[in-house]
Formats: C-alpha cells, structure tokens, sequence
C-alpha cells in the first residue's frame, strides 16, 4: 500500500508550536507580509533575520508528541511506501524518528545562500550576516518558503498523489494551496482520503473525517493500518 500523509501546524501544536496564524490575524506578533515575503526582507533584513533566529531557538524548547512518533512507526511499516509531506518548517517529525520527511515549506534549522544557491544546515543566528559554508557570501536567509515563493518539490508531492492508494491529511486547514488541493489530486489518481483533524476542513473533501487531537488520533489510526496490513499480508 502506497501512502501519502501531509502534516500541518496542527500535529506541532501540541508541541508547543506556535500555529501559523492566531486569532488576531497575526503571526506571532507580527503581521506575515512583514516577516514572510520576499519584499519583507528586502525592506528590514535584520526584522526578518531576528524573528527566525528566535523560531528557530525556540525549537529547543519543544519536543515530537505521540503523533510524530506514530508515523515514524508507519514509516517503518511502510518504508519507501511512506511519503510524509509536512507544511510544518520545524523538525519535530526528525526528531520523532521518521527519516524520509519532504519539506514543502523549507526547514526554519537551515540556510539558503541566495548568491551560489546552496543549502546548509544552520542552528544559530543569522543575524549578524554569517559569510555562506559553500562560497564565502554574506546571501544567507532563513531556508522557508515565504509568500509567493513556489513550495519546494511539487512535482515529486503530485507524482506520489497520483499513484497512492492512501492520502491522509493531519492537522492543516485545507485552505491554503497549493496543499488545499492535494485530496483532490489523490482522489482524482483513485486514492482513498483520510483527515485527522481538530474539526473538519473547509474544503471537506475528504471520504472520511476524524475530530480531535492529533496525538490521539494519529496514533490509533497508524495502530489500525499496521493491523490491516498485518493482517493482509
């Protein structure tokens, strides 16, 4: 069985993960077109810089929950079968034991040179313009996909979409895309759909919908599968 499980900011909240957007419309204090677009950090280099550097040491604060956990069990069912695509820039999943994680969104423990173009795993500050690993140039920023910037690796999502038996979607709101379009991707390749979530999508297109917490549900549901491929094989 081929399986496609995309992950949202809901699977990290129980972490202690700031979800993306409160109820006031703001992103951690801040308003998203002032920290996360391109234009942002063309405008305030050091604004944008200073509120990664603070997301990304807030990651020592927080640890995987029994959702991260459970996929990293799937993902030793499953092997190659397994795609976890996440919208989450945190590295809980990691940290949870899954090894093969697609980062749509980037990893906020990582650095894109803008002049050579490569990438390279960073824990501390940016801030201060550190010169690249790779080339020597002061062009590092956060490696996230910001607003307008295209996700990273769509071809690679929508070819797994289409050839999957399984999508499950856990823990995101379905109102952003591209990734709001995913269940239809999968459901249109003859895929069966699956959400776990805190309360229904707004695009509710999927077969079946679970409410409540992602550390509650997820674990049950990997309990499940493995029990029906166990079964089966």
């Amino acid at each position: 069985m081929k399986v496609v499980v995309l992950t949202g900011a809901g699977i990290s909240a129980e972490s202690g993960v700031p979800t993306f957007r409160g109820e006031d419309g703001l992103w951690e204090g801040h308003r998203p077109e002032d920290v996360a677009t391109p234009e942002a950090f063309d405008a305030d280099r050091a604004l944008v810089q200073r509120f990664y550097d603070a997301r990304r040491a807030s990651l020592a604060r927080v640890q995987p929950n029994a959702a991260h956990r459970a996929l990293a069990e799937l993902e030793q069912v499953l092997g190659d079968d397994l795609l976890l695509v996440t919208q989450n820039i945190d590295d809980l999943h990691e940290r949870g034991g899954s090894k093969r994680v697609l980062h749509m969104h980037g990893e906020l423990r990582a650095a894109w040179c803008t002049a050579c173009d490569q990438r390279t795993p960073w824990l501390g500050t940016l801030l201060d313009e550190p010169p690249c690993p790779a080339c020597g140039a002061h062009a590092l920023r956060p490696d996230v996909v910001w607003f307008g910037e295209m996700p990273y690796e769509m071809d690679t999502i929508h070819l797994a979409l289409f050839s999957c038996d399984l999508f499950v979607s856990i823990g995101t709101s379905g109102v952003v895309y591209p990734a709001a379009g995913f269940v239809d991707y999968a459901a249109a390749g003859g895929a069966d759909t699956l959400e776990l979530n805190l309360e229904r999508a707004a695009n509710s297109d999927f077969r079946v919908s679970r409410q409540g917490l992602a550390s509650e549900l997820v674990p049950a549901w990997v309990g499940e599968l493995t029990a029906t491929l166990q079964a089966g094989a």
